[in-house]
């Protein structure tokens, strides 16, 4: 009896051993991660922006806030393009902080400010920590505001565990294994990854603490270990940040229809020569000629002080433009409307980067035929998207490219009027003077794509 006894309890401890080992099996990580902190020094990483201090300490490492010093970031010197990202973090409740990713610093960016994708470390009352937001950009992107459980998964004065997913257009984060946000967007497909320290006020105490560690990255078979999130995306394209759509802006284009637009020699928008696919207006090639096809598009409405953003994808050797204070009603015979033009093209392959009655003044973002744009201007690749930004302010007026300006002047300025005389816009009376016009998507007979379409009548 006492060996049958024996026997049984023999085999329950071997049953409860063996499945306790196949359970530590099972939770066993095999994914091939790659430690980008060796947890002993600073190497492959470097501090950007400000003065905070980065230190390691105890496998970590520890950023501390200093007086008088803009945002600080420690940054990769590798860039990475789409990639999962695993790190724990530890900050301070006084603190805010994030982790860049894709993110940049260009010399004529702002003088080099960092910017790009930030996942908020947010130990406010808010609770928008693993959120996401543009830093130095578009400001927020995805908040948590919807989000309570992810707003709750936040643990304060104590470790927080980040899962950020970057693939494609992409984005997906959680928080403690709580799914927090989900980003479409395509703003920017690579840069660098970057640990922030947040400025700090003058009542603030210096050398708070934010801590990192376990920094490791996947950038191989993305699709095998990607995670599925139960959440709704928030979509970017054709549509209002959170900030524009507080400060006045409205989109120009709804993304889907022809609504708010015509052709500018129609009373109705063009039957051919345009198509919308997939949120993207597109003039149709038609062999280069100048509103040969289905012509340039203009806005029912008129503007006069007005901000506006468009982004703009050409194709190789392509010519367009976007055109403002534009009246239909001059040039009724051949070719293109009448009106001041912001100049797209591809400056390496089209003729007219070397024409122009001013060195210059047909390239890419100029005030065409009358200022040439910065030649340190920054385009990006034939094929990639570049966001146009026109300012127009009381007859002051701005061309930016990729957020830097490029060129100013003032209309009706001696030196416009001089400008004006030497182009061929000399024989239209008053050229570039209206006090409202329509805005104007050129067709000159190439390919070239819209899409992002906003504008903010100040």
């Amino acid at each position: 009896m006492n060996n049958k006894a024996n026997m049984l309890k023999l085999a329950l401890f071997l049953t409860v051993i063996i499945g306790f080992s196949s359970c530590t099996k099972a939770e066993v990580d095999d994914t091939p991660w790659v430690e980008i902190f060796d947890g002993k020094t600073l190497d492959g990483w470097s501090i950007i922006g400000g003065k905070a201090t980065y230190a390691v300490e105890n496998n970590s490492i520890v950023g501390r806030t200093v007086r008088n010093t803009p945002n600080t970031f420690l940054r990769s010197d590798k860039m990475y393009g789409d990639f999962i990202l695993e790190l724990d973090y530890k900050v301070d409740s006084t603190m805010n902080s994030g982790i860049q990713i894709r993110s940049n610093s260009f010399p004529n960016y702002r003088n080099g400010r960092v910017h790009g994708y930030q996942i908020e470390i947010d130990p406010s009352e808010r609770a928008w920590s693993a959120g996401i937001y543009d830093e130095s950009r578009r400001g927020w992107l995805n908040p948590l505001t919807d989000n309570p459980e992810a707003q709750k998964a936040f643990k304060q004065n104590d470790w927080n565990h980040y899962r950020i997913e970057a693939i494609g257009d992409t984005i997906k984060t959680w928080i403690n294994e709580i799914p927090a946000a989900y980003l479409i967007d395509d703003k920017t497909a690579s840069g660098f990854i970057g640990l922030q320290v947040h400025s700090i006020h003058e009542d603030k105490a210096e050398g708070t603490e934010i801590i990192w560690k376990n920094v490791k990255i996947l950038t191989d078979s993305l699709q095998k270990y990607s995670k599925k999130s139960p959440l709704k995306p928030i979509i970017t394209k054709n549509q209002l940040t959170i900030d524009e759509a507080k400060s006045g802006w409205k989109l120009l284009w709804d993304g889907t229809s022809t609504k708010g637009w015509r052709g500018a020699k129609l009373d109705k928008f063009p039957e051919n020569g345009w198509e919308i696919t997939d949120g993207i207006l597109t003039v149709l090639p038609s062999g280069g000629a100048e509103s040969a096809a289905g012509g340039d598009i203009v806005t029912d409405d008129l503007y006069g002080n007005f901000e506006l953003k468009v982004d703009f994808k050409l194709t190789p050797g392509a010519n367009s433009g976007i055109k403002y204070y534009v009246d239909t009603n001059i040039n009724k015979g051949a070719g293109s409307s009448i009106g001041l033009e912001y100049q797209i093209l591809d400056d390496d392959l089209h003729p007219d980067a070397k024409l122009g009655n001013h060195d210059g003044s047909r390239t890419v973002s100029s005030l065409y035929d009358l200022i040439q744009a910065d030649v340190n201007k920054p385009i990006h690749p034939i094929g990639e998207w570049n966001t146009a930004y026109i300012i127009s302010k009381d007859n002051h007026v701005e061309h930016w490219l990729n957020g830097v300006k490029v060129l100013e002047y003032e209309r009706g300025s001696d030196d416009f009027l001089k400008l004006v005389s030497e182009s061929k816009y000399v024989k239209w009376p008053k050229f570039g003077l209206l006090e409202k016009g329509q805005i104007l998507l050129q067709d000159h007979g190439d390919r070239v794509s819209f899409k992002n379409i906003k504008i903010k009548s100040n």
